[in-house]
């Protein structure tokens, strides 16, 4: 299971720290933040413990017209089940008898400036992406006119080569040789690199090169969403490639379903020229429209 250290909460969003400095190295495995609410008032049935705990000013402004007494149970009732850390927004202060009690149990308690919508969007959207399931494979990512693509193929079939010319026409290089694939939800496949491979592209017989160098910073951009998988093969002479349209293929990464196609390569092939026309054609079916649709629709209307 993946997991991040609290310290690395704290860096990210440079989260000051009112207690447990020296238990930072907890660690956060659950991808959604909690807000504890009911569980202050005793009910625990649904708890989930193993989050992170952000407490808004309506959490806080509860808390504070308790009693002594009260708040010593209401905030012992959370605190036992030994949560990754609290986080307080709106920079809300008053807070020395939580203080008391995160740095008895080790429980780091942080705080942000940020209002507590805007914090917890942030903070879902980055947990989602820091703890996404994930693979590595071989091939090239591209966004095409925002359309995020997955190149693939054997080695030396032209990927980088096909990637370098989409460049060249304002297209922008997400991943070389190495892409990362992350499962964001049932239906959401993530592609980025591995850092060590940011902004290089490997050309044969020329090397690596920094695209951001060459062509600028928009050559480049760090993810995008994966919505075709298209694989570059050598050209098959017997088989059929002129088919109104082509039947949907899909390839599976960590069980969602990309829609997959085919390009044959052949000397003289506008490769980059068809990835496009692809891109652009998948953004016309999204759109309810197909092209082999509308012919049909003619040919009928001409023999009536």
């Amino acid at each position: 299971m993946k997991s991040i250290t609290v310290k690395q909460l704290q860096e990210k969003f440079r989260l000051e720290i009112l207690a447990g400095e020296e238990s930072l190295d907890r660690v956060v495995t659950r991808s959604r933040a909690h807000r504890p609410g009911l569980e202050f008032v005793g009910y625990f049935d649904f708890f989930p413990m193993n989050r992170v705990q952000v407490l808004g000013r309506k959490e806080i402004n509860y808390l504070h017209k308790q009693t002594e007494d009260e708040r010593k149970l209401h905030i012992g009732n959370v605190v036992k089940y030994h949560p990754p850390c609290f986080i307080v927004t709106a920079n809300q202060d008053g807070l020395k008898y939580l203080m008391i009690y995160c740095q008895q149990e080790g429980i780091p308690l942080l705080r942000t400036p940020d209002a507590t919508t805007e914090f917890l969007g942030k903070l879902d959207a980055y947990l989602t992406q820091a703890l996404a399931p994930e693979i590595a494979i071989h091939g090239v990512c591209i966004n095409v006119s925002g359309i995020g693509i997955l190149l693939r193929g054997k080695s030396g079939i032209g990927k980088s080569e096909t990637a370098h010319t989409l460049i060249r026409r304002g297209h922008r290089l997400v991943a070389d040789d190495i892409v990362v694939l992350k499962k964001l939800s049932s239906k959401t496949i993530l592609g980025t690199h591995n850092e060590t491979t940011r902004e290089f592209l490997a050309l044969r017989s020329i090397g690596l090169v920094n695209v951001v160098r060459l062509y600028g910073r928009r050559a480049f951009q760090d993810e995008t969403r994966i919505v075709l998988d298209i694989e570059l093969s050598p050209w098959k002479d017997q088989a059929l490639n002129n088919e109104l349209e082509i039947e949907q293929k899909y390839t599976d990464y960590l069980g969602v379903k990309i829609p997959h196609l085919e390009i044959q390569l052949q000397p003289g092939r506008d490769v980059a020229g068809m990835i496009e026309a692809a891109a652009n054609s998948w953004y016309l079916k999204q759109q309810g429209y197909s092209a082999a649709e509308e012919f049909m629709k003619r040919i009928e209307g001409e023999m009536k």
